[in-house]
């Protein structure tokens, strides 16, 4: 018979076998799931990956801007006083554009947005109304999906933006294309986007060269438009890569 000594060491062989062969198992498991989206995203890297384009600031970017704006009836989306939209399913938004407040839902919490003045702001679950800390993650939160979901849907509108800059680029194919970088403003100052555009000035797609995308020169389609009862048009749908990112519930009223 075995000893309680020897009992304790055969356990002790036993446990660091498993330890190790599970720990084994755990490293075999991440090289199997990171190694392929290692690789993917190196295919996705060299294949996409730009550096930002140079061009030219002046009176040319303003017009190709003031174009890109004519063709979209800017006009219309400036006497807009209320817009609603919902983003990818997840995100409702109410905003009373005139006087810049936004309601913002998702899941079981709303959150009212006073955007001149956020320290007006209210946070709400299930109806109730809520204080302190937890009030003002929900508020950032939602100021974060507003800055994100509205710039999806009204991008276009926003070249003159105050602290934006507009510089004429000429793209491979000698056409003329728009890049927008925003010095101050929203969740991700310093952003830029490229507008590639039709011969009418309509936006078709737009190049992104961002802080929270790992390869710059992405490229987001922006082909399919509705016209809403305001008049404004805005964009329902965007590919990026092989993700859709869908915007329904557009409703757009003087």
């Amino acid at each position: 018979m075995f000893s309680n000594l020897a009992l304790t060491k055969l356990n002790f062989i036993f446990m660091a076998f498993n330890i190790k062969k599970t720990l084994k198992i755990i490293a075999g498991l991440i090289t199997f799931v990171t190694l392929p989206s290692l690789i993917l995203f190196g295919i996705l890297y060299f294949k996409y990956n730009e550096e930002l384009p140079t061009g030219q600031q002046g009176e040319q970017a303003d017009a190709l801007a003031h174009k890109m704006l004519n063709a979209l009836n800017h006009k219309a989306y400036q006497d807009t006083n209320y817009l609603e939209w919902t983003f990818k399913k997840r995100h409702h938004f109410k905003w009373d554009k005139k006087n810049n407040i936004c309601t913002v839902y998702w899941k079981k919490n709303k959150v009212t947005l006073h955007l001149n003045n956020t320290t007006k702001s209210e946070a709400f679950i299930q109806n109730t109304k809520i204080k302190n800390d937890r009030s003002k993650q929900l508020i950032a939160k939602a100021l974060t999906y507003f800055n994100n979901d509205s710039f999806w849907l009204v991008a276009p509108y926003k070249v003159f933006d105050a602290g934006v800059e507009r510089r004429l680029v000429k793209t491979e194919n000698n056409k003329n294309a728009l890049l927008v970088t925003y010095k101050s403003g929203g969740s991700t100052p310093g952003d830029s986007y490229l507008w590639l555009l039709d011969d009418s000035g309509k936006p078709n797609a737009f190049k992104m060269w961002t802080s929270i995308l790992p390869i710059n020169g992405l490229e987001a389609s922006w082909r399919v438009w509705t016209t809403t009862k305001s008049g404004a048009q805005l964009p329902t749908f965007h590919k990026l890569l092989v993700l859709g990112i869908e915007i329904d519930n557009i409703k757009a009223t003087l």
